[in-house]
Parts: C-alpha cells; structure tokens; sequence
C-alpha cells in the first residue's frame, strides 16, 4: 500500500508539474503554434535549404532501418551515386528529422507525404517554441517572471528566424539559435552557491552547462558554433571588466575546450576529411564573406537570386539593430539598465554595434585574419546573434508601458510576423521541390549532388543522371551519358558503352556487393563515387589504387571470368581519435561533476 500511495503521489506531482508547465508556457506554445502555421501556409515552405535537409532527414531514417546509428553516407544525392554529407554535416539536426518523420510513421510511398510535412512542421514549430524558452531562462536571470516571458514570445517572431526558418529553409541554423541565450546566460552567471574562489566560479555546474551549450552548437550548426565561440571570448572580456574579476575568461576557456571535445567525434572527421572533397566549393563566388555585404549587389544574372536574398537578409539586419538600439535607448533614458546587472545586459548591448560594424568592406581584416571567421560565409548570418538583445530589450521596454499599451504592441508585433511569413518569406514549392517530388526523387533516381562534398578534383557536371549500379566498359575513362536539351548528362540505355550492365545483390548503406561473369577483362564503373573509407574487394582480395574518372565515379578493375566485388565502408583513423576525444572529454564532464557535487555536499 505504501509503495503505491508513493507511486500515485508522484504520478500526480509530475501531472501537476506538467500542467504547470503548459500554463506557464501558453503563450509561447500559441506564438510557435501561429508563425510555423503561418509560415507553412498549410503545407510546407520550400526555402533554399529545404530539400537538402528534407533529403538528409530521408537517408538517415534508411540508415536507421538497416540498424546504422549514425551513417556517414548519403546515398540518393549525386543522382544515387551518393556523398559524404553526414561526415560534414552536424548531426543534430538530421537525427531529429528522421526521428520525427519516422514516428510519424514514413514507412509507405502514401503515408510518407504526410509524415515527412508533419516532420517538418514539429521541426519547426519545437526549434522557434525551445528558442523562446531559451530566451525567456536568459532574461529570468534579472528581469521579473512577466518580462522574460514576453521576452520569450517576442523571440519565437523574431525578424531573423522568420527569415531562417521560411525564406531560407535553413533549419539547421534555425534549431542552433536555441543555444545561443544557454550560452549568454551561463557564461556570466555567478554560481551562489560556490566560494568566490576564482576556481569556485570557473569550475561549477555553470561551466559543465556551457560546455554542453557550446558542443551542442556546434553538433547542429557549424557556422553557428564558431559565432557562439567568438561570441563567448568576447562576453568573457566584457565579464572581466564588469566583474572586475578572471574567473568568466576561465569559464570560458574551460567549457569551450570541453565543448570541443565532446563534440570531436564530428569535428574531426569533418575537419580532416575535407581533404578528400572539393571544399573549396564551398566559397566559391556568391558565398564569400566580400558578396555580402550589408545591401551590397553582384553584376551578373546567375546572381540575382543571391541579391534578392541579401536585400531581404539587410533589411532584417538593419530592422533588428534598429529595434534593438530604440528599446535599449528607451531603457537606459528610463533608469531601467542598473549598473548591479551590467554584467548582464551590457555584453547584449554591445553585440549590437559589433555586427553591424561587421556587415561593412572596412570589416574584410577581421574576416580574413580570425580563424575559421571565414566559414560564415555570409556577415548577415550574425543577425543570429540579435535575436536574445532584441527580444529581452523590447519586453523590458514594453513591460513598463501600461498592461492596454503593451498588450496592442505585442497583438501588432505578431500580426505583422503572420503577414511577413504568409506574404513575403514563404516559399511555394515547384512540382520538383515539393515534398511528394522529393520522396519519388529519393526512391528513383536521386537527388542533385553538392559541389562541396565531391570527390576531390571531380567535377559534377561530369556525372550523368539514371546511370546502371555497374557497367562493365574497355576503357576506365569512357564517358558516361549524353547532354540533354539543358546540357546535363544523362544515361540513354540505347547509346550505352556498357558491354556488361550489372545489378547488385546487396546495395545498403555500409556495404555493397556485385557479380559480374566478365567475357573478357575491362573495369567495371560502378555508381558510387569515390571516397577514402570505401573499401573494395574483388574476389576476397583487397584493391587499392583505383582508376580516377572525373565524374568521381568508382572504378574497378576486373578479370575474365567470375568477379566478386565487395565494397565496405570503414572508419578511418581520423574518426577513431574523434570518438577517443570525445570519450575522454565526457569522461572529463563525469569527474567534474562528481567533484563539483562532492564539494558542494561537504560545504
């Protein structure tokens, strides 16, 4: 009776806890609920970066189905030739879509549609709701429990994520904002219940929260990871000053190392592998930091849909900072900036002249000489940064207006935001981008490849559509495909130089197998590109050294006769110190953690 009596109390505590929950958190849970419905105009807003992401989401709920945790290979990009995405990509945020498609049930050709435009509406919807709920926990930590709430709303219809979320369809980057008010917030919180040691400060549960913050960043958005890292140094040099102390410096320091190495088993192989694909594509024209600047225009017609995009991502920069200067302005004539909190609110504040600064030519030094500062790509994408300030500056603001005044400013503000999405940042979807095209792309023939994640010194132009698993030629270099009337390669069956088409009797994601009965010897292309961990074997003999087409494609030598050829992919040294790296980091996280408790039980 005892147990049971025990068990229904905490049933019913953890009900009201819940219940607790949703009625603090209504009104961010029906500002979430109305932008994303807004935004997705009752199907799905096909962004810039929709389809990539959709595509990922797809292969890694595959990988999944074939008991592969975490996959390194996508195979339906390339026009099923495949690449290494998940090798560059950070994790986070696929793993989540495929988890969300495949409880929704993305099982059947029918039932897939839905699943996958229900995905990708909860994606949205938690990434914008867990978003404010982040910048709500930054503003509790001195403002009163109403302001940081509004202050949450205000953030979920930030100018900014509407812009990611529906006009880009960056949803990577959307899902990283999440992290980025964690991070302010536990780089300058003082630890009360620490001595005032500087190791007491610096070595704290707070630091083991911005380790997570800043590997958790950096596992859903690499260039948001290096913002948060910049960001921090320069929220510690701030803390430094108002603290007057060294202790956020080490905090820093500490949590940004640990967060590196929790997050190595990404970062490693992603940085060491780039080397094997042409990931200078990746800056190519339109995607160095000098195309983008704030209002800047490129002549040339292939850049029209980058000028359009940069007007649209300007004036929301210029909005923000406006915005943002007016509500602290506002503030600061009021009284309501106090000095006991500066170590606050003042690192928000002076974000706001740093980015803008950085939007300009004169700002091209500090581009090219911080390290990795590059890897932006895009100067607006610091607007990312903004978001918290301007959403904890105006709810601090608005809260002292009378309740009438305040609550027709926020009624406005979110009206504006439904307009914005319904009007302006959505994007309908072409009959080849919509989520049925994608699905049918993704069972046939495949996805277009991306230019960063070639092989290296391959050209996709060279690689043909609807090409045969294998093809058995005479010559290693023979041209596969023909130019259709847009000028891209693709495979015609009838004009085929293959003396030998061969299907294979295994084809997943870690391993492929073909037999080929070979009339006499020749190379056997086989439609997979070419990749350092793909290990080949033909009849239980390794090969190495293998032929280079500039399609990228593989190519494997064979004899006359019976040719068994096994294809394996392995992990490279690369990700086994990756993993160690992150494994030692965790272990480190473990002892702190268990010393951090054992202290504060013996104080």
């Amino acid at each position: 009776m005892a147990l049971h009596r025990e068990s229904s109390e905490r049933l019913t505590g953890w009900i009201a806890a819940s219940f607790s929950w949703v009625v603090d958190a209504r009104w961010m849970l029906l500002a979430a609920v109305w932008i994303t419905a807004s935004g997705m105009r009752g199907s799905v807003s096909c962004g810039h970066d929709f389809d990539f992401h959709l595509v990922s989401w797809m292969e890694a709920a595959r990988a999944w189905q074939q008991g592969v945790v975490y996959p390194a290979w996508v195979q339906s990009a390339g026009w099923q030739a495949g690449e290494p995405r998940f090798v560059f990509y950070p994790p986070l945020t696929w793993m989540l879509g495929a988890l969300l498609g495949s409880i929704f049930g993305a099982d059947g050709a029918s039932r897939s549609m839905a699943s996958w435009t229900m995905a990708a509406w909860v994606f949205v919807f938690l990434a914008l709701l867990l978003n404010g709920m982040a910048t709500r926990r930054l503003a509790r930590e001195w403002l009163s429990k109403g302001a940081a709430q509004l202050a949450g709303v205000l953030a979920i219809a930030s100018p900014y994520g509407l812009f990611v979320a529906f006009e880009r369809g960056a949803l990577a980057e959307l899902a990283a904002s999440i992290w980025v008010p964690l991070a302010l917030m536990l780089a300058t919180r003082r630890s009360a219940g620490q001595d005032g040691t500087l190791r007491g400060q610096a070595v704290n549960l707070s630091t083991l929260g911005l380790a997570l913050a800043v590997a958790g960043c950096w596992l859903t958005n690499a260039p948001a990871g290096v913002m948060v890292c910049y960001a921090l140094a320069g929220v510690a040099l701030v803390a430094v000053w108002t603290e007057r102390a060294a202790w956020p410096a080490l905090r820093a320091l500490i949590a940004v190392l640990l967060g590196l190495g929790l997050a190595a088993f990404y970062l490693v192989p992603a940085a060491w592998e780039q080397r094997w694909v042409n990931i200078h594509a990746a800056s190519d024209v339109g995607m160095r930091v000098e195309d983008s600047w704030l209002f800047a225009r490129s002549a040339g017609v292939e850049m029209a849909l980058h000028n359009a995009v940069l007007l649209q991502a300007s004036w929301v920069l210029v909005l923000m900072v406006a915005a943002t200067a007016v509500a602290a302005l506002g503030l600061f004539l009021r009284g309501e900036l106090p000095i006991k909190h500066r170590t606050r609110w003042l690192p928000l504040l002076l974000l706001v002249p740093v980015v803008l600064a950085l939007q300009f030519p004169f700002s091209a030094g500090v581009w090219h000489g911080l390290p990795k500062a590059e890897f932006l790509q895009f100067p607006w994408r610091l607007t990312m940064l903004l978001t918290p300030a301007l959403a904890i500056f105006a709810a601090q603001a608005l809260c002292g207006l009378r309740r009438p005044v305040r609550g027709m400013i926020v009624v406005v503000w979110l009206l504006l935001a439904m307009a914005v999405c319904v009007g302006v940042f959505h994007q309908p979807c072409d009959e080849e981008d919509n989520v049925a095209a994608q699905i049918a792309a993704f069972q046939g023939n495949g996805s277009p490849p991306t230019d960063e994640y070639a092989p290296k010194d391959a050209d996709n132009a060279d690689l043909a559509k609807g090409l045969p698993t294998g093809c058995l030629v005479a010559n290693p270099l023979t041209t596969l495909g023909d130019a259709d009337e847009d000028g891209e390669l693709r495979w015609d069956a009838k004009q085929s130089p293959c003396r030998v088409r061969v299907y294979p009797t295994e084809w997943s994601v870690k391993r492929k197998l073909l037999e080929l009965n070979a009339p006499q010897a020749g190379y056997l292309i086989v439609r997979l590109r070419r990749f350092p961990a793909w290990q080949v074997e033909r009849n239980g003999r390794s090969i190495k050294n293998l032929p280079k087409r500039t399609d990228g494609l593989m190519v494997v030598p064979v004899e006359r006769g019976m040719n068994r050829i096994g294809i394996r992919w392995t992990d490279t040294a690369d990700v086994r110190v990756g993993r160690w790296l992150s494994m030692m980091a965790l272990l480190a996280c473990v002892l702190m953690w268990i010393e951090i408790r054992r202290e504060s039980a013996g104080g």
